[in-house]
């Protein structure tokens, strides 16, 4: 029998160095997935398709760092903002600049197309924002508003709206045909760094610095939901093509993510550190990150990711691409948005004027073709994107294939799943063994036999069941299961007795030195609903529990002690870092040393379990994205 190959949800693609200086921005092409610019500190702008070395094409002209770019829809212009305010648009089809926009007093730092019209908008550190004409060349209105820079706008798919997100904390919705604020959505604690329109629905979606993403309703314009606990500042989101879930590039990592109610689908490993924007292409999500001069672009499996409901599934029993099932059915529905149907002849018009205006150029355009230029450096990739738009072909045009997946790298994973598990070596020798793992809900008790309930029934001769018999075998262990709840049920009166003291930390002690698990989990159960119960002393004492429970082969002690771990984690491992990494001080401080003791017991405490979360990380489903964010969480212990 063959053995199968197992390959990976999310892999590196591609390294590559794509500027002499360092690279300040990028951005990928949302149709294709494939096309790839970046500007750099060298002042230039440079195109790249996606898995292939070699620069297509270099575009000069700016005279400082290229801070800001983005791609058109078709993928046919490109604009790019530099710090010194400049704008210029490129034809990429033409391979030559279309038009430099001068107006803006400092660094440009966010661009976006109008989806339909022949318009840019312009964000700046001057808290500026310009909405462009590219036929006229002209600037058709300003919007005021930030107090701040400007660091994302995005129109509204139907081109009405232009939403902006600022380091002022807020983020504003423009109508473009009034001309000024439709509302403005404060919430954020830090600069807001990314916004996002539903493709559908009226709905918004915004990252910020205070590692939050909040869904905005553009009907009633109020928050829907908001998501905290994210590992980093939000750079990137995007949501799904169907609009089922929305995707966040965290710190090394994917999350999925569902808002009414806010709950989080799935996460994926993806070490590619700050990524820097998202796009999807044939059930594969593309994900771009740069550090100094070099770009790396990375792939996620979609099909292998769980998009909606709250249980993934088996990629090996159903690979049909999970963004195929309808949303969520709890979702109210909102008002949806209507698209232009003349956005063809508006594209077809952008051409024929850009084309008739430089039959005939000015002379200050004259200038610009003579400081910006298109240098083609890859003639045959440049021919393969953007020449066979403009020709008409009999065939369908080329699909692009997606990106094959590698194989994982422990062989020994795909040699294992070649086998036969071993769950069902255990069913054929023992065939009423207890799971290596037992679910919190079920149907039917683990341990409990139906067959020690009933007589023995003999085939030959038949018995008549007496009554006597009938009722001897129902209360078979029915003693020794009253004897262990009353005893657990004596064990937590105690612990109330001590818990309504208001004494926590004696409680937990109290619990511990019980030892019951079934108690411990109780109680922190409790404790779990308030975070501000939570003392740093409380954590010397609980870790070690925690370390039963993530090895207990119960469900729900180890979802327990994962939310514990979790919130220590959130709240004083910053706090234990500081303090061990501290200098001695001067003199004697009792209560300082006393802490810093605590803070080693739990470092090592969590050094301990670290091992254990690491191991249980590539487990599949809710606990493998439990054990996977907990690993995430405590990345800065290596």
């Amino acid at each position: 029998m063959a053995t199968p190959v197992v390959t990976k949800t999310a892999w590196k693609l591609q390294e590559i160095v794509a500027h002499a200086s360092n690279v300040s921005s990028l951005v990928l092409g949302k149709a294709s997935g494939r096309l790839l610019a970046t500007g750099g500190d060298d002042c230039r702008v440079n195109l790249w398709s996606i898995n292939k070395p070699n620069c297509i094409m270099s575009l000069t002209g700016h005279t400082s760092p290229v801070e800001s770019v983005r791609l058109n829809t078709p993928e046919e212009l490109i604009v790019a903002g530099s710090q010194s305010g400049s704008i210029r648009v490129w034809d990429l089809e033409a391979a030559k600049i279309l038009r430099t926009l001068m107006g803006h007093k400092a660094n440009i730092c966010s661009l976006d197309f109008h989806p339909y019209g022949e318009f840019v908008a312009s964000g700046s550190q001057d808290t500026n924002i310009k909405l462009w004409d590219i036929r006229r060349k002209g600037c058709v209105f300003r919007y005021r508003g930030h107090s701040q820079a400007v660091r994302c706008l995005r129109f509204s798919p139907d081109g009405k709206w232009l939403a902006s997100a600022a380091d002022d904390h807020t983020v504003k919705l423009w109508d473009l045909t009034a001309g000024k604020m439709m509302s403005e959505f404060p919430g954020h604690t830090g600069p807001v760094n990314v916004v996002e329109f539903h493709p559908n629905e009226y709905l918004l979606a915004s990252g910020s610095s205070d590692r939050t993403i909040r869904f905005w309703d553009l009907e009633k314009f109020q928050v829907v939901s908001c998501i905290e606990g994210e590992p980093g500042p939000v750079r990137s989101v995007l949501f799904n093509p169907d609009g089922c879930c929305l995707y966040s590039g965290c710190q090394d990592s994917l999350r999925v993510y569902g808002w009414e109610p806010e709950r989080c689908f799935d996460m994926v490993l993806v070490n590619w550190g700050k990524v820097a924007d998202l796009a999807i292409c044939n059930d594969q999500l593309i994900g771009v990150a740069f550090s100094q001069s070099n770009v790396s672009s990375y792939v996620v499996d979609l099909t292998r990711v769980t998009r909606t409901g709250t249980v993934a599934q088996d990629p090996v029993q159903d690979s049909r691409p999970l963004a195929q099932q309808p949303p969520h059915p709890s979702a109210p529905l909102r008002r949806i948005y209507e698209r232009p149907s003349t956005a063809c002849s508006k594209t077809q018009r952008v051409k024929q004027n850009s084309e008739s205006e430089r039959r005939s150029p000015s002379s200050e355009d004259d200038r610009d073709e003579r400081e910006s230029r298109a240098e083609i450096q890859n003639a045959e990739d440049y021919n393969e994107i953007f020449q066979p738009k403009n020709s008409i072909s009999r065939t369908p045009p080329r699909r692009s294939e997606p990106f094959p997946a590698p194989p994982e790298d422990d062989m020994a994973t795909a040699k294992e799943a070649a086998k036969p598990s071993p769950a069902t070596d255990t069913q054929l020798l023992v065939p009423n063994a207890e799971p290596a793992i037992i679910p919190a809900t079920r149907n039917e008790p683990i341990g409990l036999k139906a067959s020690d309930f009933l007589p023995a029934v003999k085939v030959p001769q038949p018995a008549e069941l007496v009554d006597e018999d009938a009722m001897s075998q129902i209360r078979k262990g029915h003693d020794t299961m009253c004897v262990v709840l009353t005893s657990r049920h004596k064990n937590l009166d105690t612990v109330r007795a001590v818990w309504t003291t208001g004494d926590i930390k004696t409680s937990v002690d109290s619990a511990v030195a019980i030892n019951d698990l079934s108690v411990v989990v109780d109680l922190l159960n409790i404790v779990n609903q308030k975070a501000s119960l939570w003392k740093l002393d409380l954590c010397t004492t609980v870790l070690p529990q925690i370390e039963k429970l993530l090895q207990s082969k119960y469900e729900s002690y180890v979802q327990t002690g994962c939310t514990s771990l979790k919130l220590i984690l959130q709240r004083f491992l910053p706090l234990i870092t500081d303090i061990l990494a501290a200098p001695p001080s001067v003199g004697v401080d009792i209560s300082r040393e006393e802490r810093l003791l605590k803070c080693r017991l739990c470092y090592k405490q969590l050094k301990s379990i670290s091992g254990l979360v690491k191991s249980k990380s590539g487990l599949s489903g809710r606990h493998g994205s439990a054990f996977r964010e907990l690993h995430l969480l405590m990345a800065s212990l290596d």
